[in-house]
């Protein structure tokens, strides 16, 4: 008994555990939870925007970069709050359990902490692979947890403010120092393995990256979208009166190209070059001043995103597409036959597809 009391005494006072470790991988892992929590939250924002949020619609790429940083952080917090737990699980073993006010919140604020964490950590990992083992809406309840983890977070940080401040002063021996190196190590492998889906320079190496491909990748088709485009297919746009076009009529319309990234809430992002009519176009031929809000509706009536709101900021940008073509082909029914909206820097759930009807708001 007294060896194996020594021996756990020897491995809870192991370099892994001390608060300057401790205090050291938190510090990675707050920023890492920071980045991941604001830029996630611009994503629901932009998506569910209030009526004082505004998102612009330059530079094109701005999206693809914040939603790439949102995935990209939250896999290097997997390996960074494991290490932190390893570091701090002593602390559950020390008697008496509760020792005073502040320790119950300091206990209660790693517990919440930790289940928000992995719930937000492993169901974005599942939702980055399209795979949905649970009942519930993943955005709503990811949303809802993110607000959670990162309230436990900062209480987690005003009770431990001072044994931060302190642990942050001295030095790392060579020991403590080695177990930091690993751990960034770990995190740089992790972002590495999977960032080739947002980061198109390392897709060559990223072997664990759910979108290797340099195609255009499609995350729900036509079948299973259940779009049957009707022989007599037109083109609504109702602004006052209702103008209809049929694909001949669009295009027959002054022709555009842009070069634009379709960038997914996954965190995958891939640039294409997209044919067809810019919508400030198409709204100045049915008697509209571009600059105005449209309601954009697809052929898709069930889905969760059969409808989406095109800013002003977007239907003013000569950049905004009605497309046709994508790499000077028709669209392929999976990519929005007869045509989708393109717009820059929006998130592809956005970017409606087998468009049917545009309405002026």
């Amino acid at each position: 008994m007294g060896g194996r009391v020594g021996a756990d005494v020897v491995r809870f006072a192991a370099p892994a555990h001390d608060e300057r470790v401790t205090a050291r991988v938190g510090r990675w892992l707050g920023i890492a939870f920071a980045v991941c929590f604001v830029t996630g939250l611009l994503s629901h924002l932009i998506q569910h925007p209030p009526g004082w949020f505004a998102w612009p619609s330059s530079p094109v790429w701005l999206y693809r970069v914040t939603q790439g940083l949102h995935v990209i952080t939250g896999i290097a917090c997997v390996p960074l709050l494991l290490a932190k737990l390893w570091s701090v699980y002593p602390k559950l073993f020390e008697r008496p359990v509760v020792k005073s006010f502040l320790h119950a919140v300091e206990r209660g604020s790693i517990l919440v902490l930790s289940g928000a964490a992995f719930f937000e950590l492993f169901t974005g990992l599942f939702n980055v692979a399209q795979n949905y083992l649970w009942g519930f809406y993943f955005p709503t309840a990811h949303y809802a947890v993110a607000w959670i983890a990162i309230g436990s977070i900062l209480v987690h940080v005003a009770v431990k403010l001072p044994i931060i401040k302190r642990a942050l002063q001295p030095r790392v021996d060579a020991d403590r120092r080695q177990f930091l190196r690993t751990t960034g190590l770990a995190t740089g492998l992790a972002v590495v393995a999977t960032a080739g889906a947002t980061v198109p320079l390392l897709r060559r190496v990223s072997v664990l990256s759910w979108r290797g491909t340099t195609d255009l990748p499609v995350n729900r088709t036509a079948s299973a979208a259940g779009i049957t485009v009707p022989a007599d297919w037109r083109l609504e746009v109702v602004a006052g009166g209702v103008t209809r076009f049929s694909l001949e009529d669009l295009n027959a319309l002054p022709q555009a190209t842009e070069e634009l990234p379709i960038s997914c809430v996954e965190g995958w992002s891939a640039s294409a070059a997209w044919g067809g009519v810019r919508i400030a176009e198409l709204l100045r031929r049915c008697g509209v001043t571009p600059g105005v809000d449209l309601r954009v509706s697809s052929l898709e009536r069930s889905g969760l995103y059969s409808t989406s709101v095109l800013p002003g900021t977007h239907t003013g940008d000569r950049r905004t597409l009605l497309a046709l073509r994508v790499f000077d082909a028709p669209l392929s029914p999976d990519h929005g036959y007869p045509c989708r909206v393109i717009a820059p820097t929006r998130p592809g759930v956005l970017q409606t597809k087998w468009v049917t009807r545009l309405e002026v708001l």
